[in-house]
């Protein structure tokens, strides 16, 4: 590093100073020698600093440039759909879908899943870690290409789609939100959104309650929010991300654990802001605490990639089975 290197600098200044010195003391150095020496050897100090100083701006170059290669290096996504449809009702059907991460010889992290929602119908999907949960959502905006079985959005499978019209139709909140070093209002508004109005940014403000944080700072919406959002808590991260969604109002919304990681308090405050972004949408819901969820229209509960049971809140705990079992769990722990 540059210190490492300052201090060799030095050692090796004091080293040289100190030959010469005795040098000019035995007489085999005149103390004019020794001045056009020692100055000539300052003149040519700064610029080998500066070579040095090089190798930590390639060291940087390298790791940007690495980086930058291992997205250029991602196998280009297959998209053979030609279909663009500007609107959308708003079904959603899984039918039969199957999915393992490398080939039909593997063992399938999703196992023949069906199951349909209405335009505006919310469906929660409950299991333990590692059941398929999040693996299941993604196969929606394919992030994945599932192997058999089909997933369908107004009853046209999603393959029929280009790519790029298929995920203008979907938004996703999820706990890992993605944050750019600049302002709050302009991490609201990225990419297509910024050609949104002033008055649809304005209402994304207020239901997305982001005025509620926004107005403790000097600079208000134009805060910056540090590299990846460090200057924000992680509710007022997610309150961004759902003003994004609602900004976007795409018909088919994904939630994966998106109050996970946030404290009671701002849990029951971004629950309020999910029910404005919910409202007129087809939901699917990946939840840890199921609290969040009993509200659903539709519960779905994987284990080992498989539906075992499926119902309203009502229905399930009264099954007495797998969901009851959870709800039971997490009820006990937080009586504890």
């Amino acid at each position: 590093g540059v210190a490492v290197t300052q201090v060799v600098f030095g050692i090796g200044l004091a080293g040289v100073i100190y030959f010469a010195g005795i040098e000019s003391i035995n007489g085999d150095l005149s103390p004019g020698s020794f001045m056009s020496f020692f100055g000539a050897m300052m003149l040519m100090l700064q610029p080998i600093r500066r070579i040095t100083n090089v190798n930590a701006i390639l060291q940087r170059g390298i790791a940007a440039s690495n980086s930058l290669f291992s997205v250029m290096d991602q196998p280009i996504e297959k998209d053979e759909g030609t279909l663009e449809k500007s609107s959308s009702e708003g079904s959603l059907e899984y039918r039969k879908v199957c999915f393992s991460y490398k080939s039909k010889d593997e063992r399938n992290i999703i196992s023949d899943i069906s199951f349909f929602a209405k335009k505006g119908e919310s469906i929660a999907i409950v299991g333990h870690s590692g059941s398929g949960k999040s693996t299941l959502i993604n196969l929606l905006p394919r992030f994945y290409d599932y192997q058999s079985g089909e997933i369908l959005i107004d009853g046209i499978s999603i393959n029929e789609y280009t790519i790029k019209n298929l995920r203008e139709k979907i938004s996703i909140v999820n706990q890992d939100i993605m944050l750019f070093n600049d302002t709050i209002l302009n991490n609201l508004t990225y990419g297509k959104l910024k050609n949104k109005s002033q008055a649809e940014v304005d209402l994304a403000i207020k239901l997305a309650r982001i005025d509620q944080f926004s107005d403790e700072f000097p600079e208000g919406l134009n805060t910056y929010v540090g590299e990846r959002g460090a200057m924000l808590s992680g509710g007022q991260k997610q309150r961004i991300a759902i003003g994004r969604a609602i900004l976007k109002n795409a018909p088919l919304l994904i939630l994966d654990e998106a109050t996970s990681s946030l404290d009671t308090k701002s849990e029951y405050q971004i629950q309020e802001s999910l029910k404005e972004l919910m409202k007129d949408k087809t939901t699917l819901v990946v939840a840890h605490r199921l609290s969040t969820i009993e509200s659903a229209d539709q519960i779905i509960v994987l284990d080992n990639g498989k539906i075992v049971e499926e119902g309203t809140h009502d229905e399930l705990i009264k099954n007495a089975g797998h969901y009851a079992n959870l709800h039971r769990l997490q009820f006990n722990k937080k009586n504890k």
